[in-house]
């Protein structure tokens, strides 16, 4: 009697440790990951997953997500303008700038006749700091993200946790109910919230600002991680004229002495990648102080790493320093995998890794190389186009600006000078069409008349919105930019900016490789049916069924 009591408390401890690994305790309830990661690297081109494979590391990042999850090696962005913030929105609402309303990462507002940033909120003031850095929110969205679904779902019981350098990074893919969104505040050195999360910040944010992580990551400079004879086989020269040093006035050479900073400037980090590093470190501070992963509902945990992008901005994507940005990034997430493994446990969490956007070659390798391209100045464009106007109107000011590659007008002064629009916007196409960067200007409202390829028109009707899109839309050639030829940018149709890596890896997710073309779209619906919850509120994206064991 006493042998059969003793196996029966045995079988009951053994129960209760079973159920107490499951994200829900009850039998027959749908079971889900611990934990779900989202991790956005800003600007990373699809080929750089296999330009640098054989420089990352055997216990990397990338090598272990290629290896060991499934990679979608044809997913597309589905809409113009290619930025940060509509990437971010696509990406946790499944939904396009059209109808989530998030057309770039600033807009011109045609009815409140003002330029807005994208997540802009007067009604909200920053935690954290004492200016307006976190006068912001998501309210500008229109749609629910996939983190709001879940928080629905569990009855508000999952944690949704987005961390990020960049607001926009980190607001979008946190979703309007949210538990916190978190960005950098370059000011102070300090991560930061708005009023539309929470009243103050938590004490674990507060002690982990309070370690200044910032200046010990400066104390550590920036050195190349591989011998350069190898930076020299797969880049360009170090230090070419059409890089930009946003560190310091001197040449854009290694190594970079960051020491210099510390204590004094805190905007330089995130030009550097131990912002990456940075960010992971707020991360696994914000798995360990939150529990995520061990709570009563699956939490959700959105990572977006931002100095990939301000790097590949400044010295583009074929330098020294963005090569050896994603070296030392490939084992940055390594470790952060290995936090993962230790801290929630192998199968109990699912990740997906993807990208924003992607970028265009600098202007000035294009030319070395003798490749299309070239550099697109649209302020210097504006300036000229409305002298020309004044000249035949005498009315100054008539083109307000070009925002995310459409040319907007002042409708309220038109309107006030008895000018007749389609005449103007007529006179700013045939102009336009002159310049030797353009491809093609319209009247974006006879966008379905115009003769073009298809994939091209799909991309900008999917990026329009009404009131917050401009009146002539601007199609450059392939591997024209916007800006003065100085380091790149990215925000057209072109697969350079619209090709992007899918990883998936974990709980759920198969090992393998599809080369079917998928969409930033297809993200939130492949998670809503992961997570057996419903589709975010705008979401247009299909489930990848192939991900999924």
């Amino acid at each position: 009697m006493k042998f059969k009591l003793t196996n029966f408390i045995a079988a009951l401890i053994f129960a209760a440790t079973i159920f107490s690994q499951k994200t829900f305790s009850q039998p027959g309830e749908i079971q889900r990951p611990k934990l779900l990661i989202g991790i956005v690297v800003d600007q990373m081109r699809w080929d750089y997953l296999y330009r640098w494979y054989n420089l990352y590391a055997p216990d990397g990042g990338f090598k272990r997500l290629l290896n060991n999850g499934f990679t979608c090696d044809n997913t597309f962005i589905p809409y113009t303008p290619t930025v940060t913030a509509a990437g971010h929105a696509c990406i946790y609402t499944g939904s396009v700038p059209a109808i989530n309303g998030i057309t770039g990462n600033i807009w011109y507002d045609n009815i409140k006749n003002e330029i807005v940033y994208c997540t802009e909120d007067d009604g909200a003031h920053t935690i954290g700091a004492n200016d307006a850095s976190g006068n912001a929110s998501p309210r500008n969205m229109l749609t629910t993200t996939i983190g709001d679904e879940l928080r629905i779902t569990t009855n508000f019981k999952s944690k949704v946790i987005s961390i990020s350098l960049k607001d926009r990074a980190a607001i979008f893919p946190a979703g309007n109910a949210a538990n916190a969104a978190y960005w950098y505040d370059s000011n102070t050195g300090n991560f930061i919230t708005s009023s539309f999360y929470m009243n103050q910040l938590p004490a674990w944010v507060i002690a982990f600002n309070k370690r200044k992580i910032v200046d010990s990551l400066y104390a550590l400079n920036w050195n190349i991680s591989l011998l350069k004879e190898v930076y020299s086989q797969y880049c360009t020269a170090d230090n070419e004229l059409y890089e930009h040093n946003p560190l310091t006035t001197s040449p854009a050479v290694f190594p970079y002495n960051l020491s210099s900073f510390i204590g004094k400037d805190y905007s330089k980090i995130s030009s550097t990648p131990q912002g990456n590093d940075f960010t992971i470190e707020m991360a696994k501070a914000a798995v360990v102080a939150e529990n995520l992963g061990n709570n009563d509902a699956t939490d959700f945990l959105a990572l977006s790493i931002s100095s990939t992008d301000y790097i590949g901005h400044s010295f583009g994507p074929d330098s020294w320093e963005q090569l050896d940005d994603f070296i030392k990034l490939d084992k940055t997430l390594g470790n952060f995998l290995n936090f993962l493994d230790a801290k929630i446990g192998k199968g109990n969490y699912t990740l997906f890794l993807t990208a924003d956007h992607g970028v265009a070659n600098s202007p000035g390798f294009s030319k070395e190389h003798n490749l299309p391209g070239g550099s697109f100045d649209d302020v210097a464009l504006v300036n000229e186009m409305n002298k020309l106007i004044k000249e035949k109107t005498e009315f100054d000011s008539m083109i307000v600006g070009i925002y995310n590659y459409q040319v907007v007008l002042n409708h309220p002064l038109i309107k006030e000078k008895n000018l007749e629009e389609d005449k103007l916007i007529a006179g700013i196409t045939e102009y336009l069409m002159k310049q030797e960067a353009v491809s093609a200007a319209f009247d974006i409202h006879l966008l379905n008349l115009r003769p073009m390829n298809e994939k091209q028109r799909q991309m900008l009707m999917n990026g329009y919105y009404n009131g917050r899109s401009g009146s002539v839309q601007i199609i450059l050639k392939p591997g024209y930019v916007e800006g003065n030829g100085i380091g790149t940018s990215h925000g057209l149709w072109n697969p350079y900016d619209s090709h992007i890596p899918l990883l998936w890896y974990g709980r759920g997710i198969k090992q393998g490789k599809s080369y079917k073309e998928y969409y930033l779209t297809d993200i939130a619906a492949t998670l809503a049916a992961l997570l057996h919850i419903q589709m975010p509120s705008g979401c247009v994206g299909n489930v990848i069924e192939e991900v999924m064991q």
